[in-house]
C-alpha cells in the first residue's frame, strides 16, 4: 500500500475524482506541452455523464488556461481500464497532434496511467487488516504506531496539515449561508444545523451539532471550496465531523487526534487497496461506507478501545453501508452527497459506541467486508455507479422534464 498521503489530499471540491484529479492531470500535461497551440481533452464514462456538474471541464480548462482547450463528452463509452478515462491531446500550431496521454481517475485525487496499476511504492508491508492485527498483537502496537513505523516521523507533520485543513473547511462552512451553486435550489444548512443543536440539551444537542460539522464541510466541498479527501471529496465531512465532536466528549490533546487520523488513514488505505474508494467504480459505498469506517475507528481509539474494537467498528462501517449507490441529482455533489456525510457521521459513532459494549468478538471481520463491498460494486448497474443515469438523480430528471 502507499503512503497516506496519497490518501489524505488537500485540494478543492467538488470531486477528488472528478475535479481534482483532473485537474492535476491537466496541470502535468501543460506543463510537458508548454508550446501546444490549443488541447483537446475527450472525457469518457463517468467523467463525463457527471463532469458537468462537478465542475470537470472547469478544473481542466483551468489548469491549461490561457490556451484554448476543446472539450469532449462520451458518456456511452467507457474505457476498459476504470470508467473515470481521460485522453489529452495537444495540438501544435500546425494543427497536428503532439502527444496524446490516456489517463484515469480511481478515486481521491489520484491518477493512473494506461497500462499501469496503482501500485508504485510500497510503503506498508500487509495488505490486510488481519495481519496488521497479527503483528499489532505479537509486538504490542497501537496501530497509529504500526502507521508510524511503516511512514516515519514525517507523517505528523502530513496530518498536522490535513487536520488543520478540516478545521478551517468546518470553521468556514459554520458561517457561510446561501445557495450552493448548480441550479438546483439547495441551501446551505450548516449555520442553522449549529444554532438550532445549542438550544437542545444532551444527547441531542451533540448529534445536532456532529451533523452541522458534517454539513459544514460537504457543502464547502460542493462550493468548491478546499476540503480533505477522506477519503473522497463527496465524503470528506465525515471524520472531521467526528474528530471535531469527540473533543467535547472525551479528552483530546492535539497528539490524540493525530494518533486517531492516522488509525483512520490506515483504515481507508486497506480499502484503497483491496476494494475502491471510487463512486464510479463501486457505488457510494465505496465513499461514504469507507468514510464512515474510517471515523468509526476513529472514535473507537480516541474512546480507549482495544484493536479489535476498532477493527470491529470499522467493519460495522461499511457493512451497513453496503450496496449503497452513487446516483447525485443532476450531477452535482449535494443531493444525497450533502446528508449523506451527516448520516454516516452519526453511524460512525454508534458503531464505535457499539463496539465498546462488546469485546470486539464477530463472524464476519473487517477484510471479508471489504470484499464484499468490491463483489456488490462489481454487481451494481453503470446507473448507480455516478452516472446520475439512475436512482434519485433519474427520479429529479423526470421531474424536472414533468415541469417542462
Amino acid at each position: 500500500m502507499k503512503s497516506l498521503s496519497e490518501l489524505f489530499r488537500i485540494g478543492m471540491g467538488p470531486s477528488s475524482s472528478h475535479t481534482m484529479a483532473p485537474r492535476r492531470a491537466a496541470e502535468q500535461f501543460g506543463e510537458r506541452n508548454e508550446d501546444a497551440s490549443t488541447f483537446r481533452v475527450t472525457l469518457f464514462g463517468s467523467l463525463a455523464a457527471t463532469g458537468a456538474g462537478h465542475l470537470t471541464d472547469e478544473a481542466v480548462r483551468g489548469a491549461l488556461a490561457p490556451r484554448p482547450v476543446e472539450i469532449i463528452w462520451c458518456p456511452e463509452e467507457t474505457l476498459p481500464q476504470h470508467p473515470n478515462g481521460m485522453r489529452f491531446e495537444a495540438i501544435d500550431a500546425s494543427g497536428d497532434v503532439a502527444e496524446q496521454w490516456q489517463v484515469f481517475s480511481p478515486g481521491g485525487g489520484a491518477l493512473l496511467e494506461e497500462g499501469r496499476t496503482a501500485e508504485s511504492k510500497t510503503v506498508y508491508p500487509d495488505r490486510s487488516l488481519a495481519a496488521v492485527l497479527d503483528r499489532c498483537t505479537q509486538t504490542g502496537e497501537a496501530l497509529w504506531e504500526y502507521v508510524e513505523a511503516c511512514e516515519g516521523d514525517g507523517i505528523w507533520d502530513l496530518l498536522a496539515a490535513d487536520w488543520l485543513a478540516m478545521q478551517e473547511a468546518i470553521e468556514r462552512g459554520l458561517a457561510t449561508e446561501g445557495r450552493l451553486p448548480g441550479g438546483i435550489g439547495v441551501s446551505r444548512k450548516a449555520r442553522s444545523l449549529a444554532r438550532k443543536a445549542e438550544l437542545f440539551d444532551e444527547p441531542l444537542e451533540r448529534r445536532g451539532l456532529l451533523a452541522a460539522f458534517a454539513f459544514a464541510v460537504a457543502e464547502e466541498n460542493a462550493a468548491g471550496g478546499i476540503v480533505v479527501t477522506a477519503p473522497t471529496c463527496g465524503s470528506s465531512g465525515v471524520v472531521p465531523a467526528v474528530l471535531r465532536s469527540m473533543t467535547s466528549m472525551v479528552e483530546c490533546t492535539q497528539t490524540d487526534l493525530l494518533h486517531a487520523l492516522a488509525t483512520a488513514g490506515l483504515i481507508g488505505n486497506l480499502v484503497k487497496h483491496n476494494a475502491s474508494i471510487s463512486g464510479a467504480e463501486i457505488g457510494c459505498q465505496g465513499e461514504i461506507g469507507t468514510a464512515c469506517a474510517m471515523a468509526a475507528a476513529a472514535a473507537t481509539q480516541l474512546y480507549g478501545g482495544t484493536i479489535h474494537q476498532i477493527e470491529y467498528a470499522a467493519e460495522m462501517g461499511i457493512e451497513h453501508h453496503l450496496g449503497l449507490t452513487c446516483d447525485p441529482v443532476a450531477g452535482l455533489v449535494q443531493i444525497p452527497c450533502i446528508e449523506r456525510n451527516a448520516s454516516a457521521a452519526m453511524r460512525a459513532l454508534d458503531a464505535a459506541q457499539f463496539s465498546l459494549l462488546l469485546d470486539g468478538t464477530h463472524l464476519i471481520s473487517f477484510d471479508d467486508v471489504v470484499a464484499v463491498m468490491r463483489e456488490t460494486g462489481q454487481a451494481l448497474p453503470s446507473l448507480y455507479r455516478e452516472t446520475a443515469e439512475g436512482g434519485l438523480a433519474r427520479v429529479y430528471q423526470r421531474r424536472h422534464a414533468g415541469r417542462d
